[in-house]
C-alpha cells in the first residue's frame, strides 16, 4: 500500500472516529437533558391511590395508607378503590375517570396504582396527559401499570416508579420478613430522591460488563404486546429491564422472539432479566429449555452485559426502579450492581 495514502486513511478513520465519538457524547448529554424527573415528595405532599387495573377493596390498602402516612405523606383514596366491575376495579368509564382525576389534579404530588391484574390497555388511549406534562408526578405500579410506565416514558421522557403497589404492603409491619421491608422502604427512598444500589447474586449465564444508559421496561407480556402501538418503546441506547409471571415457557420464548423480531434487543447498552416464574409445562408437551436459555439465545449475536436473577418482579425481592432515568449497570465476577445517577 503507499504509504501517504495509508497515513491519509489513518488521518482520516481518526477524523471519523473523532466524529463518531463526539456525536455520541452528544446523543447522551441530548437523551439527558430530555429526561423529566418528577419532584421528590416531600413530608407532607399528598399520594393518591387508584384501581386502574384489578380491583381491590378499601380494607386491602389500608396497610399501605397507614405506611405511607407515618412516613409522613397524605392519602387521597380514588373512587375505584371498593368498586368491582368483574375482575376490574369499576367500568372502564370509572377507572379512566379515576385516573385522569389524579392525573389532572396539582395537589396530588404521587399516584399510587392499587393492584396490578388486568385493564390498563383498555383506557390508555383515551386519557389526556395535558396537565401531567406540564406537572409531572410519580406513577407507581408494576404488572399491569408497565403499560404506563412505557407509554409515559416513550412519549413524554417523564419518569415513573416501577415497584410495588398497595396490595404488597404486609398487614402487620412487626411481622413483615425483611426482603418485604427492604422492597416497600426501596420506594419511600426513591419517592424522597435517595441514590440507591442494588446487587443481584452471581448467576451462570450473566454476561460480563459495563453500562450506563435510561432504564425502561417492566412486564415482559404487557412491552411485547404494545408493539406497534403508541406505547411501543424504543430501546436503543437503554437498558432494558424484563420481568413476567405464570407464563408458559413456550410463550415467553415466544414473547422475547418479539422483542428480537422488532429489533428491541440489537442497541441495547445491557439488559437485566428480573423475577421469572413459569407455569410447568403440560404432560407430553416438555418445551426444553431455561428461562436463561431462551434470552441467551436471542441476544447471541449482540455483546453488551447480561443480569440474571435481579431482585424485581412479581415476587417478594420487587425494589423499586426508576424507569426513565439513568443507571449504572455492572456485572462482574462477583455479581451484579445496578446503581441510579444523577
Amino acid at each position: 500500500m503507499n504509504r501517504k495514502y495509508f497515513i491519509s486513511s489513518l488521518v482520516a478513520s481518526g477524523a471519523i472516529f473523532s466524529t463518531f465519538k463526539s456525536w455520541a457524547n452528544h446523543l447522551v448529554k441530548e437523551e439527558v437533558s430530555k429526561i423529566k424527573i418528577p419532584p421528590y415528595l416531600k413530608p407532607g405532599d399528598t399520594i393518591g391511590i387508584t384501581s386502574p387495573a384489578g380491583s381491590i377493596s378499601l380494607a386491602g390498602i389500608q396497610p399501605a395508607v397507614q405506611l405511607m402516612e407515618s412516613w409522613g405523606y397524605k392519602t387521597t383514596i380514588g373512587s375505584t378503590i371498593g368498586k368491582k366491575d368483574f375482575t376490574y376495579g369499576g367500568t372502564d368509564k370509572e377507572r379512566l375517570e379515576d385516573l385522569q382525576q389524579l392525573l389532572d389534579n396539582p395537589v396530588i404530588k404521587a399516584i399510587m396504582c392499587a393492584r396490578g391484574g388486568y385493564g390498563i390497555v383498555r383506557i390508555i388511549d383515551q386519557l389526556d396527559f395535558t396537565e401531567f406534562i406540564k406537572h409531572p408526578k410519580w406513577l407507581i405500579g408494576f404488572s399491569d401499570v408497565t403499560v404506563l410506565h412505557c407509554h409515559i416514558n416513550q412519549n413524554f421522557g417523564i419518569a415513573t416508579l416501577h415497584s410495588k403497589m398497595c396490595n404488597s404492603f404486609p398487614d402487620d409491619w412487626a411481622q413483615a420478613e425483611p426482603i418485604q421491608i427492604s422492597t416497600i422502604l426501596s420506594i419511600r427512598q426513591a419517592l424522597a430522591g435517595e441514590d440507591f444500589k442494588y446487587t443481584a447474586p452471581i448467576a451462570q449465564s450473566n454476561r460480563l460488563g459495563r453500562a450506563e444508559g435510561v432504564l425502561i421496561g417492566g412486564n415482559l407480556s404487557i412491552i411485547a404486546s404494545n408493539s406497534g402501538t403508541k406505547s411501543d418503546l424504543d430501546t436503543t441506547g437503554k437498558i432494558l429491564f424484563l420481568e413476567d409471571t405464570s407464563e408458559y415457557l413456550y410463550n415467553l420464548d415466544r414473547m422475547f422472539w418479539n422483542l428480537k423480531r422488532t429489533g428491541k434487543l440489537a442497541h441495547l447498552a445491557g439488559l437485566i432479566i428480573g423475577g421469572f416464574s413459569a407455569k410447568p409445562d403440560d404432560p407430553g408437551e416438555i418445551f426444553g429449555k431455561t428461562i436463561e436459555e431462551i434470552v441467551m439465545e436471542k441476544i447471541k449475536g449482540y455483546d453488551y452485559p447480561v443480569c440474571f436473577n435481579f431482585p424485581s418482579g412479581h415476587q417478594r425481592a420487587n425494589f423499586a426502579l426508576k424507569c426513565g432515568t439513568r443507571h449504572l449497570l455492572e456485572v462482574g465476577n462477583g455479581g451484579s450492581t445496578l446503581s441510579s445517577l444523577k
